[in-house]
């Protein structure tokens, strides 16, 4: 049942792409790009649907407790940032499990961060997480005990400006969460199933995405030293991958 409905939710992924060809054939010729929300909905649905399972399964249970001290943090009360948070899936799965913690979710689509409030209310957890229309390259607080970034730094046009705004919005001892699509550094190395999966969507994706505002294309399959390059480059002093998936790589920065 489950496979099947991954399977579904991928389709409607696909479905998007076809519904945008005209799109890809001018952005191919003209060099462009194309900005997530110039995507059919399919794709922010979709997307949401598909990467849901996989945040269930291992958001909880493994990547926010392979976090130096930050499971204790949340438990107790913390504040976090979810920065790109599309449908608000990984806040959400979040403010359910810590419910001591106040939550906000940021991302620039506004038809996206309209989802997430619906969301958050069918979930019942209006009281602990707030939702608003926000660049990654924009101030919010600087008091944040947690900043993450699920699957979509990548995306970023300046992903190091990215990363030097969470870093200013963190605490002194904060953590920033990371979570980039499995990648190794050599490119032979990613030639397999995940990788030709990867780098495909990240051609017609994730790299117009950052294209179109004149951006460093970092793409989908960047690898752990081009990531640990832009966050060092961003100011964060510390950094380590602190888990990993079939899918997926968490890495934890700090200050």
């Amino acid at each position: 049942m489950k496979i099947a409905l991954l399977s579904f939710w991928a389709h409607q992924i696909l479905r998007s792409v076809f519904k945008d060809e005209d799109k890809f054939v001018e952005i191919f010729k003209s060099g462009k790009g194309l900005r997530w929300g110039e995507h059919h909905y399919d794709l922010f649905e979709g997307t949401a649907k598909f990467f849901k399972p996989n945040y269930l399964s291992n958001l909880v249970p493994s990547w926010i407790p392979s976090l130096d001290g930050v499971q204790e943090k949340l438990k107790q009360g913390a504040k976090i940032a979810d920065i790109g948070c599309g449908y608000g899936v990984s806040t959400v799965i979040m403010a359910k499990e810590y419910p001591n913690s106040k939550f906000y979710g940021f991302d620039n689509h506004k038809d996206s961060i309209e989802a997430t409030r619906k969301l958050a209310q069918k979930e019942g957890v209006t009281d602990r997480i707030e939702f608003a229309v926000v660049s990654a390259n924009e101030s919010i607080d600087n008091d944040f005990d947690l900043v993450a970034f699920f699957d979509c730094l990548h995306d970023m046009a300046d992903p190091v400006s990215a990363l030097k705004f969470a870093k200013q919005s963190l605490k002194s001892d904060g953590t920033c969460m990371i979570i980039e699509p499995m990648a190794n550094d050599n490119i032979e190395d990613n030639l397999n199933l995940v990788g030709k999966i990867y780098y495909s969507a990240s051609s017609i994706i994730c790299v117009p995405n950052s294209l179109a505002d004149n951006g460093i294309a970092l793409g989908a399959q960047a690898g752990e030293e081009k990531i640990k390059e832009i966050t060092k480059k961003a100011g964060f002093a510390k950094f380590r991958r602190s888990s990993q998936t079939p899918f997926n790589i968490v890495y934890e920065a700090k200050i």
